[in-house]
């Protein structure tokens, strides 16, 4: 009787590792600190994905990237059709292979990851974008027939510019107007040159333009002109992708001092105006010895390896909870670990203290405890009595979180928003109170992750489409 031959055993491919920097030379420049996948370990970490029938993966994207078809495209070494896999319903590849939490998202869903590691979804994104970019060959899409239909997008971010990638694509005139002046949003003024090059956040938008979107930079809707006279100019619809830019402190004695920074100047004045390259570009940052960042977020790490990089001696976070509460990424608090950054968990700021000509000198703190989970789930800080101990710095970055922004929902009547000062939309369509005005990102959800803007600029998309074409 023949026996069936028995199916060869695949051999396991260990989750493939990302070149980085070395820390000891990483904190002396804000080069990239991953160097990226080489084509062949690019092929190896793809041939891991077991191509699923029902994947999770994609389910755990926000905009419905079709993971498996572009990591079997890099398998079989078409570096390119993986780019232009993804492209179809992601304009950022570049950016968000570098700046996703995919471990909460995509990767956190991959069936690899159930009893081992897995797939290296983000850094087989980057990679595919990065050859595209790389070796010159960025395609735009073939471009329908114009609709006659015009959108206005206020706001250069992530959200922004995912929106009017996708309507363009449809046949629609869109037109950006950006307060800054260059385009990118957080990708410019808050994320460092480390983590994402500004070149590669250019290169997005240069595509963009490329498919046809008008950007209109140094331009402030809601000063410069209006939504309503934006509607008289003949804009169809509007997608309001303003952020949460307005800085938030703590309240406490001492905040005035000098010194001491919001996260939102630290990083703006370093990043979007190059302070780290002065005076080679004429913005001043005070460089501190000894920096103390409060918080426990992304921002705070970006903040703090700044202040390294920029040659602080000592750089401490500074964060009321425990490692295992902190909303920051593991991989920038493993970063931060390796370059030398000081973690002061289970520790408050109560007050700063100043010298006599008003510059800050240290933080009275309390060590604290913790309690019952609050609203958020996360365990609440509690004070530890009799605990205040001092710490000596000479810079401050607060990163605590951010306010909506408020000058574009105060100047658009009809436009409702919450009593934190965000707008105010109907489920995911991101349909405002107002006709023919949509909202979406962090002006809406407050501060979230750039992925999650993007999703936001893709629901709203189809809603708007839905709405000018009466389906």
């Amino acid at each position: 009787m023949e026996t069936e031959p028995k199916k060869e055993k695949k051999e396991k491919i260990p989750r493939q590792a990302m070149p980085e920097q070395a820390p000891a030379d990483r904190i002396r420049n804000f080069d990239e600190v991953p160097i990226g996948y080489d084509s062949e370990t690019a092929i190896l970490e793809a041939k891991r994905c077991i191509q699923c029938k029902k994947p999770g993966c994609i389910e755990g994207c926000p905009v419905d990237v079709r993971i498996p078809e572009f990591i079997k495209r890099i398998a079989e070494g078409d570096f390119l059709g993986a780019a232009r896999t993804l492209k179809e319903t992601n304009s950022l590849p570049a950016v968000c292979g570098r700046v996703c939490p995919q471990e909460d998202q995509c990767e956190k869903f991959c069936i690899l990851g159930k009893k081992g590691e897995p797939v290296a979804i983000g850094r087989l994104e980057r990679f595919a974008a990065d050859y595209e970019r790389n070796t010159g060959q960025v395609a735009a899409p073939e471009k329908p027939a114009p609709n006659g239909r015009k959108i206005a997008v206020v706001g250069a971010g992530p959200s922004g510019l995912t929106i009017a990638g996708d309507l363009v694509k449809l046949g629609y005139e869109v037109t950006i107007y950006e307060a800054l002046h260059k385009a990118g949003g957080v990708l410019v003024y808050g994320i460092p040159e480390f983590r994402l090059p500004k070149a590669i956040v250019e290169a997005e938008v240069d595509y963009l333009r490329s498919l046809g979107v008008k950007i209109v930079l140094n331009s402030l809707i809601g000063r410069i002109k209006t939504v309503d006279e934006l509607f008289e100019e003949g804009y169809d619809a509007i997608y309001l992708a303003v952020g949460a830019g307005a800085p938030v402190f703590m309240n406490i004695p001492g905040e005035n001092l000098s010194g001491i920074y919001s996260a939102n100047e630290y990083l703006t004045r370093s990043n979007l105006m190059k302070a780290y390259r002065f005076p080679e570009y004429d913005t001043p940052i005070v460089r501190g010895k000894n920096v103390a960042v409060i918080g426990g977020g992304n921002v705070a790490m970006d903040s703090v390896r700044t202040a390294l990089r920029l040659g602080a001696e000592n750089a401490y976070i500074i964060y009321r909870r425990s490692e295992a509460e902190m909303p920051a990424r593991i991989e920038e608090v493993h970063h931060a670990k390796e370059e030398g950054v000081q973690f002061r968990l289970l520790t408050n700021p109560v007050e700063y203290i100043g010298d006599k000509d008003g510059w800050v000198t240290g933080i009275r703190c309390l060590r604290m405890e913790l309690g019952e989970p609050d609203a958020s789930g996360r365990r609440s800080p509690v004070p530890v009595p009799g605990s205040e101990f001092v710490i000596d710095v000479d810079t401050v970055v607060v990163a605590v979180g951010t306010m909506a922004n408020p000058i574009v929902p105060s100047t658009t009547p009809g436009l409702e928003t919450n009593r934190w000062g965000y707008i105010i939309t109907r489920g995911e369509s991101g349909e405002t109170t107002r006709k023919g005005v949509y909202a979406g990102g962090d002006i809406v959800t407050g501060s979230a992750t750039v992925i999650l803007a993007m999703g936001a600029g893709r629901k709203a998309a189809q809603a708007i489409d839905a709405y000018l074409s009466g389906k």
